[in-house]
Order: C-alpha cells, then structure tokens, then sequence
C-alpha cells in the first residue's frame, strides 16, 4: 500500500524523533498511530541488537504493540523516572510549543509518562501546527463517569461547551483505560491556556486534560516536501 504524504511525513518525524535515543534508556510512548511508528521502528532495532531499551506504554493498545514487536515493558511505578517520551499531537502551538492531545483518550496516563521523562519529543505532520491552540480543536477532558454531567454544566458556566465522546466501535461512550469518560470541550480559541487548565482541573470529577502546557522540549514535524523540520523549546 502506497502511503499518503502525511503518513510518511510521521513516519520521517518519528525517524528522526529516535535518533537521540541511547542503549539502556527508559522510553515513554504515546499512545496514537504516530507512535505506532516508534515501536515498529524500536522493535526492529532491537531485534537486529542495534539497541536494548525499556518501553513504558501509555495505553493498553500501545503495550500490546509493544509485546507483539518484542520490546521490554515496564510500567510506571517499575520505571520511576523516564529518559525520553515520545508523543503525537492534536494540535502544536508553533510559537509554544504548547500541545493538545488526548484523540486516542489516553491523555490522562500521557501526561504522567511525559511529565516524568527527561525530555520529551512531541511528533506530528505539518497539518498539527497552528498559529494558537483551539479554534476547531477541542480539548480532551478525562472526567469520572459519575461527574460527567456536572462537569458539563460547569464548563457551559466558562463559556464552553463539552461533549460526550461516543464509541463508534459500541453503543455508547468511549471508555479509557482507566474506565472513565471523554468529554471533548470546545472553548473557541484559547488565549490563557494556562489559566484554563488551573480552572478545568479545578472541578471536582475532572480528571486530566489534554493541555499539555509548557511541556514539550522538542516537536518534529514532517512536511509535505519529504523534510523533517524541527522546533525547539527556548
């Protein structure tokens, strides 16, 4: 099968993502089809003893993946801390490099694994960047199931409007790993990312967000014309 550009613009991005990793690191992988990339690419290399690394996984999907290419898994309690983390992205402010994440809805495990790493490497085509967060882009929330509706009602009170992400694979709402909903909530564009996440984590039920502020240390983007164009954090 013949890969449109924009896949193989992740797969350079992610190519060039591996380059700084070194024998016996600890690697945080995001969850998502980017990072897909990462494992089959980390897996080949260690088959072929090129590199021995530890992966801690983000998702079950991801771990799974991980097991089927024949990596070491670690969980996040095993590993403590984290050389390097790779993720995708929803959205990349360019200036920022402030992120949103959270379409495969595992931002709430992502954001522990990532705060955790040394460095983090955020991964996307050249359609993720943006001249400012939100716009079309809504923001991920994990929220409890038990709270969802009065997290709702409060983030109507902000001036935003959140909505309950539907399983296209069941009846009924997505489910994350940690068995908890997905409210994807639109606030327009975001002028004070900052001060929206101090709010949204300041309701009760609400678990993570997918603002991933003041995060990121390096973000490859894969373009169009077959580069990979990389940002870096001042």
């Amino acid at each position: 099968m013949i890969l449109s550009w924009i896949e193989d613009a992740k797969r350079k991005a992610v190519l060039k993502a591996l380059q700084p990793i070194k024998n016996g690191w600890i690697i945080g992988i995001g969850s998502g089809s980017t990072t897909a990339y990462a494992i089959s690419e980390l897996g080949r290399l260690t088959k072929s003893g090129k590199l021995e690394v530890s992966i801690v996984p983000t998702s079950h999907q991801v771990e799974n993946l991980a097991i089927a290419h024949g990596l070491r898994i670690l969980s996040m309690n095993e590993a403590f801390t984290v050389e390097y983390a790779i993720d995708g992205a929803d959205q990349v402010e360019q200036t920022s490099l402030n992120v949103i994440k959270g379409g495969g809805a595992a931002m709430l495990r992502e954001k522990v694994v990532d705060s955790a790493a040394r460095k983090l490497a955020i991964v996307a085509d050249e359609t993720k960047l943006s001249k400012h967060l939100g716009g079309k882009q809504s923001v991920p929330l994990e929220v409890l199931p038990f709270a969802y509706k009065s997290v709702q009602t409060q983030i109507t009170r902000m001036g935003g409007r959140a909505k309950l992400r539907e399983s296209a694979g069941k009846a009924g709402p997505v489910i994350t790993d940690n068995g908890n909903f997905v409210l994807d909530s639109d606030f327009g564009r975001i002028e004070k990312p900052i001060a929206l996440e101090r709010r949204l984590k300041a309701i009760p039920g609400v678990l993570e967000t997918g603002l991933f502020i003041n995060m990121a240390d390096v973000v490859y983007v894969g373009l169009s014309t077959g580069e990979v164009k990389v940002l870096e954090s001042n």
